[in-house]
């Protein structure tokens, strides 16, 4: 690490990141630090494993507009110059993993295209976890994924399973990995694909590398995001996982995480 870093581009984990899980808002120190790197010329992007549709709950009660999207855990990426970038789950491997929950009839998953986001059934856990996210959950929505898998491209899949489960589903496929930012749920994305993908897509469209990047985040699907990025800040109310992997751990969201570390690096 050197003592002056080039950062063109900030990167934004949304939940626990941008929103704390205490008040399910953004502080008004994190909604002025963004306005801040806007006004240095800095580019400022979501970098979330919320889906596009999902994202709206909490972009809305933001009053700075996000110079693209990395959504999806990268699967997903868009900006206001015409970037758009896209990659989905195999067909395969989307057919095998809703065969697998045809016969785990009490799993209940999240389905995930680029503008739709759905459920295969809820239960009373599911609705618990949904209410712990406060206004930022979206509305529920319910669907025979067999309807909608055939000719909607599905980027990823959330299944409600522990861990040895979700190494049972991936297992049955070819290219699928899960990554998690919630104890309750995984999000089965392609295996070579990743939060770090997206940061390395829209960071090549500009004509950046990585290390003119610094990224924010505080879940276990933050760890590539954090370890690519030229800093890789993960906030006081992380996880373990991603503050092992960070060049440097802030303050919570909740206690102008984000601000303090843009002031210690002098970005700010």
């Amino acid at each position: 690490m050197h003592d002056t870093y080039d950062i063109k581009a900030a990167f934004f984990d949304i939940d626990g990141t941008l929103t704390s899980f205490v008040t399910h808002v953004v502080p008004q120190s994190t909604v002025d630090a963004l306005r801040a790197l806007q006004a240095k010329g800095v580019k400022i992007f979501i970098c979330s494993g919320r889906a596009p549709s999902y994202m709206g709950v909490v972009l809305n009660t933001i009053p700075v507009t996000f110079d693209g999207i990395v959504g999806l855990n990268g699967q997903y990426c868009m900006d206001n110059t015409g970037l758009s970038y896209r990659h989905p789950l195999d067909q395969v491997d989307v057919e095998r993993i809703t065969a697998w929950l045809d016969e785990h009839t009490n799993v209940i998953a999240n389905y995930a295209e680029s503008d739709h986001g759905y459920f295969n059934r809820v239960d009373e856990a599911m609705r618990q976890t949904w209410k712990s996210l406060g206004k930022t959950a979206p509305k529920v929505d319910i669907c025979d994924p067999h309807t909608r898998i055939t000719d909607h491209p599905t980027f990823q899949i959330s299944p409600y399973v522990d861990r040895a489960v979700e190494a049972e589903i991936t297992g049955i496929c070819d290219n699928v990995r899960g990554v998690r930012w919630h104890p309750d749920f995984t999000d089965l994305i392609p295996a070579d694909g990743g939060k770090a993908k997206g940061m390395q897509v829209m960071l090549e469209h500009y004509g950046w590398h990585r290390g003119n990047a610094i990224a924010f985040g505080d879940g276990g699907n933050d760890v590539d995001m954090l370890e690519y990025a030229g800093i890789g800040v993960a906030m006081g109310n992380a996880t373990e996982e991603p503050k092992r992997a960070a060049d440097y751990i802030t303050d919570s969201v909740d206690d102008a995480g984000i601000a303090n570390a843009l002031h210690h690096f002098a970005i700010l």
